[in-house]
Order: C-alpha cells, then structure tokens, then sequence
C-alpha cells in the first residue's frame, strides 16, 4: 500500500465534475486498485462512488490523504493524486476572457 498527501486546489473544491473524473479514471485506468482518502479529521471513504468522494466535503486548500493498493500503486497513485491537485475551472480563474 502507498499514500500521498494532496490539496485540492479546485477553487470550487471536489464536486461533481472533479469527482466524475476521478472515479471515471480509477475505473478505466486501475480496475485492480483500492484506493481510499482519509481527512485530517480522521473521515475515510472508499473511492468507489462519487457520493463517497463528495461526502468529505473536500474545499479549496484542505488536504487528506490519499491511499492505493493494488497494481501499478506508484503509476495509480500519482495520476489520481494529481488530479485531486488539479484546477477543474473553466475558463481557468487566472484567465482574463
């Protein structure tokens, strides 16, 4: 088993779209991994629903940590704890329309 801490830096925080992608990424991409995310205030969910991954209630700046195991855990672990770290925004907040 591996762990990462990640902040999400999504201004609107891990909704659905985020939550869409993530779990749609751990589904195509690492069929034969468990991943969970645990909070600083001890919360931890299986990210196997979007339900689960929304119910943390993850906000812009907050950090949990992130677990996998299975194959390919550094490959599985990286991926998705990037896009915890990912701004979903569009347009992108720094852009000027």
């Amino acid at each position: 088993m591996k762990e990462r801490v990640v902040t999400v830096k999504n201004s609107a925080g891990i909704h659905c779209r985020p939550a869409s992608v993530i779990l749609n990424t751990i589904m195509q991409d690492f069929p034969g991994c468990k991943f969970t995310v645990k909070t600083d205030e001890g919360q931890e969910v299986e990210l196997d629903s979007i339900l689960n991954l929304i119910s943390l209630g993850l906000a812009c700046g907050r950090s949990c940590t992130l677990h996998v195991a299975g194959e390919n855990e550094d490959e599985a672990l990286k991926k998705i704890g990037d896009l915890f770290e990912y701004n979903f925004d569009f347009p992108d907040a720094n852009t000027v329309v």
